[in-house]
């Protein structure tokens, strides 16, 4: 089995400064459902690792994020993709959690329930903490170049050493042709 990673915010779905508070303002990204569904069909199992501080922040509940995935589920579903689970951390960042990337827990939460092989995997975002996620897990870092990952790619120069692609479906791509390499 072939696992990859993907970020939510601002790699599925427009991210908000103001976060994401409702399934209404859940919005996808165009190509970014396709492209997991591209992924399914070509064998990935499909996992979302996320920080949610807007829980600890009081700007929604955990039944509130439950109703924004399944609104994604179910879009997802109806091109005939899939996401195996949504990992969370719904932790302020001054809670100083370790579940919160781009401190590793999550990955690891995620390797315990499944038999990722964390260096043959990719983990796509749009943040350096999604970057720095993916190298303090051994996982490969590929960075989507929406409104936060260009943020990124200007701050750090360093992130231009790490494959960068404007949005997940050219993400995709990638992953699909070097799945194919030896």
């Amino acid at each position: 089995m072939t696992y990859i990673i993907l970020d939510r915010d601002g790699v599925i779905n427009y991210d908000s400064d103001e976060y994401i508070k409702s399934p209404e303002e859940w919005i996808p990204i165009p190509g970014s459902l396709e492209a997991i569904a591209q992924l399914n069909r070509h064998g990935f199992r499909v996992l979302v690792a996320t920080n949610q501080s807007g829980i600890a922040r009081g700007y929604y509940n955990i039944a509130t994020l439950d109703e924004i995935h399944e609104k994604m589920m179910v879009q997802l579903a109806s091109i005939g993709g899939y996401i195996e689970e949504i990992f969370f951390c719904p932790h302020h960042p001054n809670d100083h959690c370790l579940c919160r990337k781009p401190k590793p827990g999550m990955i690891y939460q995620i390797q315990e329930k499944y038999p990722v092989d964390l260096p043959n995997t990719f983990f796509i975002g749009d943040t350096m903490s999604d970057v720095q996620v993916a190298q303090a897990s051994g996982c490969k870092p590929i960075l989507i170049l929406t409104k936060k990952g260009k943020a990124s790619l200007e701050r750090y120069p360093e992130l231009l050493n790490i494959p960068h692609f404007p949005d997940l479906c050219a993400a995709v791509d990638y992953v699909i042709a070097a799945r194919g390499k030896p």
